[in-house]
């Protein structure tokens, strides 16, 4: 293995001594073995929301050329999928979801070895126009039915949820009235929270359930505290980091990381965005409000995205408390806010942040087929990731999973 971050080292990898035998016990002695690594425990995730037209089969001739290519650069990198939920669009009529779309998204990401996340459950934004000619109560009960309903149908294949969205600003979000803010400023954000939880938690027990926001103020500690204090039980905590206006910096990601690790909970950077172009100019307060006709790429820009991805991704994989990052779109077509924050550009060609992360996650931090031969005992030693590893021997091919850092023994039947 290359030379290390002292702390990634540390807290990302393990000296494995693997004994090998055969299914009756004997020791495997003297035996050549490839040892090859297959898969992250951390999870490294990028939305997928442009390849769900593309796994259903809804395009066709370059459309679907071009598609395809992204698809196949997107599961080279990442091994963690988060698919959109957003009420307003997944059922812009009422009781007419967009399930059997999502769920054949779903289960080709989970096909090819990904977990899967659901965004969101609960939100104001984007969410369903109908609730709006109905009473508090009624909201809620809709809110809470459609988290049954979703957590319910995707069960086996999403088993993972961004349960409640953005809680420190919903009730007092005054862009445009909207059902779920009313409900919200009615009961407060803490019992809002408890609601949704308490839905998704005895809909899909074994789901892994996040509180996801982008205040990173104190607000948001203040919130969690709170949630914490009632007793409600969240899995995972959710800091977005869009950083249109640009890269936050090692001092301040860590400081953050810091700052809510202290719950003791495993933290995801759900919602990560660095551009290739032009920064978004610091006056602006909500990213929403820049809107340009063009946001283009740049040489200059894309060399900065590299180093920046490089360096973002090494300072979130050295601190301990950090379980995945959630990348903010693939391409550049179709982005949030027409930002150029893709690895690839508009016209599908990747910019050198693709292959800088690339360098990371399959090279400086990936184990290649390594040819080992077992001693007297059946044992070989390897360092590498914590991930799963494919074992081969002659005669068979088997599958273990090294998720202790550290000096790591485990035994292996082949």
């Amino acid at each position: 293995m290359i030379a290390l971050d002292p702390s990634i080292k540390r807290h990302r990898t393990a000296d494995v001594t693997l004994t090998l035998t055969s299914p009756d016990g004997t020791p495997l002695a003297g035996h050549e073995v490839v040892v090859a690594q297959r898969d992250h425990k951390f999870l490294f995730g990028c939305i997928g929301f442009g390849l769900i037209p593309f796994v259903n089969g809804e395009l066709a001739g370059e459309e679907a050329a071009a598609a395809e290519r992204e698809a196949e650069r997107w599961l080279e990198l990442f091994n963690f999928a988060t698919l959109p939920f957003y009420w307003g669009d997944f059922e812009p009529v009422r009781g007419r979801p967009g399930t059997a779309r999502v769920l054949t998204a779903a289960r080709w990401f989970a096909e090819r070895g990904c977990v899967v996340k659901g965004h969101p459950l609960a939100w104001h934004t984007v969410t369903a126009d109908w609730l709006m000619a109905m009473p508090n109560e009624d909201i809620a009960r809709a809110q809470v039915a459609r988290i049954v309903r979703e957590t319910t149908d995707f069960a086996g294949v999403i088993d993972m949820w961004d349960v409640i969205n953005e809680v420190v600003i919903m009730p007092i979000f005054d862009k445009y009235d909207n059902g779920i803010t009313r409900i919200c400023r009615d009961m407060g954000r803490i019992p809002m929270v408890r609601m949704v939880f308490e839905a998704a938690r005895e809909a899909n027990p074994r789901a892994t359930l996040l509180l996801n926001d982008f205040d990173m103020s104190a607000a948001y500690e203040c919130l969690i505290e709170g949630v914490l204090e009632a007793g409600i039980k969240i899995d995972a905590l959710g800091l977005q980091s869009h950083m249109h206006q640009g890269y936050w910096g090692e001092e301040k990601t860590l400081a953050t990381i810091d700052r809510f690790a202290r719950y003791g909970l495993p933290i995801h950077f759900t919602e990560s965005t660095l551009l290739s172009g032009h920064l978004m100019p610091p006056e602006i307060v909500d990213l929403n409000d820049y809107q340009i006709p063009e946001w283009p790429s740049t040489s200059e820009g894309e060399a900065r995205q590299a180093d920046e991805m490089t360096r973002h991704y090494t300072t979130l994989l050295s601190h301990p408390a950090v379980a995945a990052i959630t990348y903010w779109g693939m391409s550049d077509q179709g982005s949030w806010l027409g930002a150029p924050s893709g690895f690839l550009r508009a016209d599908g060609t990747p910019k050198p942040s693709y292959d800088a992360l690339r360098g990371l996650v399959k090279g400086a931090w990936w184990l290649p087929p390594t040819k080992l031969t077992t001693d007297g005992s059946g044992r070989v030693t390897f360092s590498g990731f914590l991930g799963a590893y494919e074992v081969t021997t002659p005669a068979s091919t088997a599958t273990v999973q090294v998720d202790t850092p550290g000096d790591t023994d485990l035994r292996l039947t082949v």
